[in-house]
């Protein structure tokens, strides 16, 4: 086997077992930096040994018994109390597996688990994501537009807090989840959008694996919650997205965008499922919530034969209706974005620079500008603005868009 087959094997073991690997150590040790640091060495060493060795016939075991070991290793070389040092001795393999309770699979229980109400909300989405999704803490600091270091302090007390009030790491009962159901919400949607639109420049520019993890997870938490609009909206706007998925991407590696997407090529029974759940939803007469309000103007998008017919009228009245439930700049910014099709850009421009104190970090906010700009004739200006949106972009497909785009201003 290649170095780059054994790279890709380390890959898709990571993605397929990392949840499993700190869900098992953190129910045996208790203590979540063991789980996640023992999870880390037992990686690091099967990039260092398998690529020598071999991928073994089992990665998944493999892996798990490797993180057992380096976890007691941890343990002992802390000198840790001496219960804990004899708990570890005890461990083996055949452990009677713990009861599942209401949710029967591993990686949406520790997601529960992990989304304890006694955290603040960004803390639990921020710590879930590190610890169930897998993602870096330089993923998840661009998902949440904050400096990396920021957020690495920021997890770290979250873990400190968790040990000191002795959260306990138990399975969730049924009753449980509606408490804890928005959190999870939280980080399935921002999993889901890291795979829609990966933010690192090393990563696949659309990666399948996260968004179709978190469309299969949602769709689970819907069978535990079936009358919960917001998981059915989640579940509607995820399908929604993902449905375009394949026109997203040109054979080039060129973002293509909604406008210029090939409708054709959009997966219809993903967009006919979304519409029926967003139907389903407005037919209750219950106020929607932020998921189904973002499914609704996706679906009105994925409605429009072709983007001329887009109801734009109907999109920004659905924005008003978001903005009263979620003020932040990027919501604002996406309703600018459909205000300039609706009144024109000069007043679109002048929304979107309202933002550019709490936004001057995001690339999506200058690429935007960039776009109006360009609609207004200042060339000038929005090359500038061109320039700043291809820095601070880091999905390749993205910035090999706005390149284009930069060059075609002359």
């Amino acid at each position: 086997m290649s170095g780059i087959d054994v790279r890709e094997a380390i890959t898709r073991a990571h993605r397929e077992e990392w949840a499993r690997v700190v869900a098992a150590l953190t129910r045996r040790f208790g203590d979540l930096d063991t789980a996640e640091e023992a999870a880390a060495e037992a990686f690091t060493t099967a990039v260092e040994r398998w690529p020598a060795d071999g991928v073994p016939p089992n990665p998944g075991a493999w892996l798990t018994t490797t993180a057992n070991r380096k976890a007691i290793d941890r343990i002992r070389r802390e000198d840790k109390r001496d219960d804990k040092q004899k708990e570890a001795q005890l461990l083996h393999d055949d452990d009677p597996p713990e009861p599942v309770g209401a949710i029967d699979d591993e990686r949406l229980r520790l997601i529960f688990i992990c989304c304890h109400p006694a955290l603040a909300t960004e803390t639990r989405v921020a710590l879930t994501l590190r610890m169930v999704g897998g993602l870096s803490v330089a993923e998840i600091a661009r998902a949440f537009l904050v400096q990396e270091t920021a957020m690495g302090q920021r997890i770290t007390r979250a873990k400190a807090k968790i040990k000191a009030a002795r959260i306990p790491y138990r399975v969730p009962s049924a009753d449980d989840l509606p408490r804890r159901v928005s959190g999870v919400l939280a980080v399935l949607f921002l999993v889901f959008n890291e795979g829609y639109l990966a933010t690192g420049p090393d990563t696949d520019p659309v990666r399948q694996d996260l968004t179709a993890e978190a469309i299969r997870l949602t769709r689970l938490i819907r069978a535990l919650l079936p009358h919960d609009g917001e998981v059915a909206g989640l579940l509607a706007l995820m399908l929604l997205i993902e449905a375009r998925r394949t026109a997203r991407v040109s054979a080039g590696g060129e973002l293509v965008t909604l406008a210029e997407q090939d409708r054709g090529a959009w997966d219809a029974a993903m967009v006919a499922e979304g519409h029926r759940l967003v139907r389903e939803r407005l037919s209750t007469g219950v106020a929607p919530g932020r998921y189904q309000i973002l499914a609704a103007i996706n679906a009105v998008h994925t409605s429009a034969p072709d983007v001329r017919d887009t109801d734009w009228t109907q999109v920004v009245a659905l924005y008003d209706q978001l903005v009263r439930l979620d003020a932040s700049p990027i919501v604002a910014l996406n309703r600018a974005i459909a205000v300039a099709e609706l009144d024109g850009p000069e007043v679109a421009l002048a929304a979107v620079d309202r933002l550019g104190t709490a936004l001057a970090g995001y690339h999506a906010y200058h690429a935007t500008r960039a776009d109006l700009l360009r609609r207004l004739g200042r060339g000038g200006q929005a090359r500038a603005a061109y320039d700043t949106a291809i820095e601070l972009a880091g999905n390749t497909a993205e910035r090999a868009y706005l390149t284009r785009r930069r060059s075609q201003l002359g």
